[in-house]
């Protein structure tokens, strides 16, 4: 996309913006030569002129298009890591400081052993016998603590409203749509999600059945259904698709207690145990076939795609050890708890280690012992594993561990990071954002630790660890730019009741601290993140609503530029261009709302327009971003929301600085979280409900 038609979707309607288009385009240029070197110079001055001329077109009714990003999947590579593996890889994982790599498998297996001993009780693992999960969209531990004493309002180490560096603010930049319809945290990284399209095929799976649509006609022709799979024992599954391959992840229905449905201490159910991830085949869409099976005896954290590359990440928790309780919390408690210490001393690495299945064959050792680090923090007790292979071959992996919980995991375009999150001292009753409680070890102990490993395709190198005193609240927090990790950090019992902003970099085998701005919303919870190359928008709450614009553009010296207090919060957040970003969310009152705030000047963010939906209504791209979409060629938002039992789609059409909404009911009940607008071919859009996939009215 060209800058004209950027700023062309930023503005209101109206005459072409020919003179924003070229301030814009000096202002860059300006910003070249003060970031870059001299040889970059006349690239930036002959962009002006070129913008110029395109300017010039636009008036004319030129349509100028910008070439489209290179969509050719990394190289996939192996190494060796258990018998599922796709080959060698050239430069191995290579652990080294926070991580070592084991002397041996008698050396792992001693780690297991020591840490399990000290956590075992007379009761099993943790006094209970089995690992705590609270439902999430991904990656988040949570100790259930509660907010510490209020702390007094402070001033920020850095007056608001300060000049950018140079008189050149940062900016903020457009989110789009996946190419396959999902709205991601990452441009290029696709999640995984119940549709996906093509622009003309599209793929929906509910339950376990996997159907296909033609939505290639036009809106009178309406949506065709194509035909359908049944995908037998598959559950709580989410989709991914590259070319005519779906790969679909869940699980086989596998529950803990011999089938049965075991719940936490809040009330959800625990995940399955198993992994299931299937490839189907879509050389025929009106008839899907299932070309291969591979299972896995580990939880589910995430699942990223890069191209033709799929990358999951594993946890295996705990072993399943046969422990007796029946003399737990009774005289022989000791007899007890020594039977189980003896239980854990037997265990062998097939107990920790995670095993492969491909189409029902036997289980197999997925990780060799050197592929598997073990961490010199005190992190919970666990296996993750980080596992890469291609779309249409599940069954060839490259795969490491991490003999430890670190179950937050945020993946850029190049990098994968695994974080074990300090223990919150507040709690903002968002189980949908949080994923599970670290199971094994001496607890989050308020620090963050942070492991990050560069990605090549299929394959991953560790770069280095660090850590930072504070909570991660979720994946949305965490942002990596040139080999920059920008973390939004949260009260914990190492820190005072504020956040933060911390910048760190990788020196040696270290993630190095090298900037951070902190004391932001002193006694206020995060409620939503927004990352740019430059720019951070963060979002906290107590009663009102702070705003805060950090620039990043020195990510030694973060510096805040401006915020802004409104009632209620935003949600989440999602960027129109540079000069507009809509956050949806809670007016604190009860009931949800919709902002649409002008960040053309970051040192004064203003609020253009809001539209309230009621009482007992509640904005669901809070919990669930996928249920916000923004369509730039017709200015439109949609977004769901729901009031009781009843879902909506808001339709917010904007021009002129305002925001005009149209409210459709599409669903009930549950099937409200299964609500999905997704762009397809020729500027339509497609609303799939729990039952339905048609389009959708945009007038």
């Amino acid at each position: 996309m060209t800058d004209l038609e950027q700023n062309w979707d930023d503005l209101p309607v109206g005459p072409a913006p020919v003179d924003a288009v070229l301030r814009d385009a000096h202002r860059q240029a300006a910003s070249e030569r003060r970031r870059r070197p001299e040889a970059r110079l006349k690239r930036s001055l002959t962009a002006v002129a070129v913008l110029g001329g395109v300017a010039a077109a636009f008036v004319a009714g030129t349509i100028v298009s910008a070439p489209g990003p290179d969509d050719s999947p990394g190289s996939a590579g192996g190494y060796g890591s258990g018998a599922g593996s796709g080959g060698d890889l050239a430069t191995p994982v290579a652990f080294q400081g926070e991580l070592q790599a084991p002397e041996s498998c008698d050396d792992l297996l001693q780690h297991y052993v020591e840490r399990g001993v000290d956590l075992v009780s007379e009761y099993g693992w943790g006094g209970s016998g089995r690992e705590y999960y609270t439902r999430g969209l991904d990656d988040m531990a949570f100790d259930g603590g509660l907010r510490l004493e209020q702390f007094a309002d402070a001033p920020l180490p850095t007056s608001a409203g300060a000049m950018p560096r140079g008189g050149f603010a940062p900016r903020t930049a457009r989110a789009e749509s996946s190419d396959t319809g999902t709205n991601v945290q990452e441009a290029g990284v696709d999640e995984p999600d119940s549709v996906k399209t093509d622009g003309r095929l599209l793929v929906r799976l509910r339950g376990a059945e996997l159907t296909t649509y033609d939505v290639s006609g036009s809106e009178e022709d309406g949506v065709v259904r194509l035909g359908s799979l049944d995908l037998g024992d598959f559950y709580d599954g989410e989709i991914l698709l590259s070319g005519e391959t779906v790969v679909a992840v869940g699980n086989d229905g596998t529950r803990p207690a011999e089938g049965m449905a075991v719940y936490d201490d809040f009330g959800y159910e625990q995940p399955s145990p198993q992994t299931r991830v299937l490839t189907i085949d879509l050389d025929d869409p009106a008839s899907p076939v299932l070309r291969q099976t591979v299972d896995y005896d580990a939880a589910l954290v995430a699942t990223r795609q890069h191209g033709a590359d799929v990358r999951v990440v594993l946890s295996k928790g705990l072993p399943d050890l046969p422990f007796d309780d029946d003399d737990a919390g009774t005289e022989n408690g000791t007899k007890a708890l020594k039977a189980n210490r003896e239980l854990v001393e037997e265990s062998t690495l097939d107990d920790w280690l995670p095993h492969v299945s491909v189409d029902g064959g036997e289980p197999t050792d997925l990780l060799a012992c050197d592929r598997v680090a073990i961490p010199r923090a005190e992190i919970g007790l666990s296996t993750m594993a980080v596992v890469g292979f291609g779309a249409a071959a599940p069954g060839e992996t490259d795969a490491f561990g991490l003999a430890g919980d670190a179950p937050l995991t945020y993946e850029s375009a190049d990098h994968l990071y695994l974080a074990a999150t300090g223990a919150s001292t507040s709690f903002d009753g968002c189980f949908d954002c949080l994923r599970r409680t670290s199971v094994g070890g001496r607890g989050p102990d308020g620090t963050t630790h942070v492991y990050d490993f560069a990605l090549d395709g299929t394959s991953a190198s560790y770069v280095g660890a660090g850590e930072v005193e504070g909570y991660v609240r979720d994946r949305w927090s965490m942002d990596e730019k040139d080999g920059v990790l920008r973390v939004a950090v949260g009260p914990s019992t190492e820190t005072d009741n504020a956040n933060s902003i911390v910048t760190l970099r990788a020196e040696d085998d270290e993630l190095v601290e090298v900037g951070r701005l902190d004391r932001l919303g002193v006694g206020e919870d995060i409620k939503a993140v927004r990352w740019f190359d430059d720019l951070a928008l963060l979002v906290t709450f107590r009663q009102v609503d702070p705003l805060y614009a950090v620039d990043l553009s020195d990510p030694a010296d973060p510096t805040l530029v401006g915020e802004l207090k409104i009632p209620g919060f935003s949600s989440y957040l999602h960027p129109l261009g540079t000069m507009r970003v809509v956050g949806v969310g809670s007016d604190g009152r009860g009931g949800a709302q919709a902002g649409l705030f002008d960040v053309t000047d970051l040192t004064d963010p203003r609020q253009l327009d809001v539209t309230s939906y009621g009482r007992n209504t509640y904005a669901k791209a809070g919990d669930d971003p996928r249920q916000f979409t923004w369509l730039p060629d017709q200015r439109i938002v949609l977004t769901v929301v729901a009031q009781g039992g009843t879902g909506y789609v808001s339709r917010l059409q904007l021009g002129g600085g305002k925001m005009a909404n149209k409210m459709t009911r599409v669903e009930y009940g549950s099937d409200i979280d299964a609500v999905r607008l997704v762009p397809v071919g020729g500027g339509k859009v497609a609303v799939v409900t729990g039952e339905d996939v048609e389009y959708f009215d945009l007038d």
